[in-house]
């Protein structure tokens, strides 16, 4: 927040709370408001009711074992408005509830449910606290620091098809409901979701999603790793744009550190992100495209996506998990011709582009397959955490890259595109536009890249190059001091984020001066996207079903890390 605006906050809640006494503190940058587990839906519903903060972003849990008030429940407030953030936080101890805010925002269910599917901090009021990213039969909490992170409990069964709890829900007398599963193995749902409905007919009666096969505890692993090896980790979240992954992740740790990294590195990974961007785009249209039945188009969109992979691996030789970032910088510089080899790709993908244009924009199947089909307003994408471009796409132009700039974002020149209804039409038009847009990025970088180094020089933070190492004592002892003692950032905690090809990538990450991370929550976009998909496909036909999930690019890595 900028200028005296937690002063104005403090002076907001004293005046609407006066008998209660908030602890307000600032921290790299973070306005943060520490409230009594009794007034979080007081003080929610004010800040929300009030016009400051009508975004709910994220909803973490941390664990604290010494504490009589074992966890805290962190709440990431956002302004669509002004771009602001606030954070609130409580703690509870463990035979305590803190109570739902389901009812100010739509989207915090999952936000809740998978907290306490972690932690088991209670949220009364909530209607489904099941199991939900872990299987049925699992005991304990796998992000309890008691909860050991390599033990491993099986499932030996499935759960036959079944809803969230619905207070509110009639089973009607006169319909021959038909259930049915669709997913996880069918090739719409890529093999790792389930989607469980009741037709009526044609008609989806009823609906509700089962996840967790790709399950893989990407935040407990960042906890028993140095800062460094979380990388690769981070690589398998958004596998199909994975740098901007790697560049969210170091972003948060070098804020964090208090280091900005060089304008060469800086330019270096807007280039990697907008490329990412651009693949992630012709993924998401070209999966969806064939879902449909266009399978030209996902050979055509593929032909260039593999072209990007070539750039990729003439920088460090893999081609779909990268870890090209480290903190501090890059891995190393690129070859002498990879500008040259960028800009060529600039050239022909603005010619791919414009033929995907001729080939789904304008076609009779594609309009009718999308056009009018999961429409949500603005103020709906809001309430459920709609980012990215399913935001976009529904009027709402939120951009990280334009509302709160990074890197050399600001000094460049692009527009943001925004759709008007929301439906998987706009959803794929925001695409097209956005590819168009990464493209001109990606040429004004290429055309003045920094002098200078790729990487910080900072003993304490990144390793000496070879030569130095077996060149002089001092490299070779900096060289082991930073292997065995590691990158330890001061005591703290961020919450940062960038806007990666699905919406808002954000990393909550506390410090306690280890050489690992206490605790690394990511914000995944597609999580809070995904949410609404049962609501969206009540209602509408069957053959929708897979028309609005492709939209939605709901990557599991990224769903369920």
């Amino acid at each position: 927040m900028k200028g005296d605006a937690l002063e104005s906050i403090r002076s907001d809640l004293k005046a609407q709370f006066p008998t209660v006494n908030f602890d307000y503190t600032k921290q790299n940058g973070a306005d943060i408001v520490h409230i009594p587990k009794e007034y979080v839906v007081l003080v929610l519903k004010h800040l929300k009711h009030s016009g400051k903060f009508d975004f709910l972003m994220s909803v973490a849990g941390a664990d604290y074992p010494e504490r009589a008030k074992r966890f805290d429940v962190v709440y990431e407030l956002f302004s669509t408005r002004t771009s602001e953030r606030l954070r609130v936080k409580t703690q509870v101890a463990e035979n305590e509830e803190v109570p739902t805010v389901i009812h100010l925002w739509r989207g915090a269910d999952w936000l809740e449910r998978e907290t306490w599917d972690m932690y088991g901090i209670k949220f009364a009021g909530h209607p489904n606290l099941r199991r939900f990213l872990v299987h049925h039969q699992f005991k304990g909490f796998p992000l309890r620091k008691d909860y050991p992170a390599d033990q491993q409990q099986h499932c030996t069964e499935s759960l036959p098809v079944h809803f969230d709890v619905d207070p509110t829900y009639v089973q009607p007398a006169d319909k021959d409901l038909v259930p049915l599963n669709i997913g996880p193995s069918h090739p719409a749902t890529h093999g790792t979701l389930r989607v469980m409905v009741q037709l009526d007919g044609e008609r989806v009666h009823r609906a509700t999603v089962e996840m967790g096969y790709l399950h893989r505890c990407f935040e407990k692993m960042a906890e028993t790793h140095p800062y460094n090896q979380v990388i690769p980790y981070t690589d398998r979240l958004n596998y199909c744009s994975a740098p901007m992954n790697n560049v969210g992740y170091c972003k948060a740790v070098e804020k964090l550190l208090g280091v900005e990294v060089p304008p060469k590195a800086q330019a270096i990974r807007v280039v990697l992100c907008e490329l990412s961007r651009i693949i992630d785009h012709l993924v998401c249209i070209g999966a969806n495209a064939v879902d449909l039945g266009a399978l030209t188009g996902f050979f055509h969109l593929f032909t260039y996506r593999e072209k990007v992979y070539s750039l990729f691996e003439q920088l460090c030789g893999a081609r779909l998990t990268v870890s090209l970032t480290r903190v501090g910088g890059m891995a190393s510089n690129p070859p002498d011709d990879w500008y040259k080899n960028v800009m060529q790709f600039v050239k022909e993908m603005r010619v791919g582009v414009d033929e995907l244009d001729m080939l789904l924009t304008e076609n009779k199947i594609w309009i009718q397959r999308t056009r009018d089909v999961g429409k949500i307003s603005g103020q709906e994408a809001i309430e459920w955490g709609y980012t990215g471009p399913c935001l976009r796409a529904a009027g709402i132009g939120l951009d990280l890259r334009k509302s709160s700039p990074y890197y050399m974002y600001n000094q460049l020149d692009f527009d943001v595109p925004v759709g008007t209804t929301g439906d998987v039409y706009d959803r794929y038009l925001v695409r097209v536009a956005e590819m168009r847009e990464s493209l001109k990025i990606i040429e004004q970088v290429c055309k003045n890249i920094p002098e200078g180094d790729f990487t910080i020089r900072d003993r304490n933070i990144v390793l000496p190059d070879k030569k130095e190492v077996y060149g002089n004592i001092e490299g070779l002892m900096n060289h082991f001091m930073l292997v065995i003692k590691g990158l330890r950032p001061p005591v703290g905690e961020i919450y940062d984020s960038t806007e990666a090809a699905n919406g808002e990538l954000g990393f909550y990450l506390v410090s306690d001066n280890s050489a690992r991370p206490y605790r690394l929550k990511a914000r995944a976009p597609c999580f809070s996207i995904y949410q609404s998909f049962s609501h969206q496909i009540t209602g509408g036909l069957l053959a929708d079903v897979i028309s609005i999930l492709g939209s939605m690019n709901v990557i599991a890595g990224e769903l369920e890390r």
